[in-house]
C-alpha cells in the first residue's frame, strides 16, 4: 500500500511538473523574452499562463506589479510586445488579469491582430480603438464602439483607454 502511495505522490509531482513546465516553455518564457528586450518594461512584472494551466486555447496574461515609474503607455506596450511575441499561436481568447483575478478578456483573434500589427500599425490608432475590443468577464462588451465628430471620438476612446488601466489594475495599486 505504501509503494502505491509513493508511486502515485511521484506521478501527480511528475504531472504537475510538466503542467508548469509546459506553460512556462509555451507563453511564460515568450513573455519573459519580450520584456527583457526593452529597458522600457523595468518595472514591470508579469506572468503568463495557460487557462486553468491546461487549456491551451485561453492564455491569462496576469500583471502582477506595475513600478510608480511606469505609465499605463507602458503596461499597454508590454502587453502588444507580448502579443508580437506569440503572434504565430493561436487562442480563443485571452484574459487580462491583475495578480491573479480576471478583469477583461480579448478575443484570440483581435490578440493576434494586435501581434501582427505591432510596430507597424500607428500606435495612437491602436491605443485609442482598443477598448472596444475589451468584454468583462462575464462575456459583456466592457465599452462602447463611439461615432460622430472626430474630437469627440477621439475624447471619448481616451477616456475608455485610461478607465480601462483604472479598472484593470491601477485602482488595485492606490491604498485605501
Amino acid at each position: 500500500m505504501r509503494r502505491v502511495l509513493v508511486s502515485v505522490t511521484l506521478l501527480l509531482i511528475l504531472l504537475g511538473g510538466a503542467v508548469f513546465g509546459w506553460n512556462y516553455l509555451a507563453v511564460g518564457r515568450p513573455l519573459v523574452q519580450a520584456l527583457d528586450r526593452d529597458d522600457r518594461n523595468v518595472g514591470i512584472s508579469a506572468r503568463a499562463h495557460f487557462g486553468s494551466y491546461v487549456n491551451s486555447s485561453i492564455i491569462v496574461f496576469d500583471l502582477r506589479s506595475v513600478s510608480s515609474q511606469n505609465s499605463p503607455m507602458d503596461v499597454f506596450r508590454a502587453l502588444l510586445q507580448f502579443a508580437a511575441a506569440v503572434k504565430d499561436n493561436r487562442y480563443s481568447r485571452v484574459q487580462l488579469a491583475h495578480r491573479g483575478r480576471t478583469k477583461f478578456i480579448l478575443t484570440g483573434a483581435y490578440f493576434a491582430q494586435l501581434g501582427a500589427e505591432y510596430g507597424d500599425q500607428n500606435p495612437t490608432y491602436t491605443l485609442r480603438t482598443f477598448p472596444e475590443h475589451l468584454y468583462r468577464p462575464d462575456g459583456a462588451p466592457a465599452y462602447a464602439t463611439w461615432t460622430g465628430g472626430v474630437l469627440g471620438v477621439l475624447n471619448k476612446q481616451m477616456e475608455d483607454f485610461n478607465d480601462f488601466h483604472r479598472k484593470w489594475y491601477i485602482d488595485d495599486l492606490i491604498p485605501k
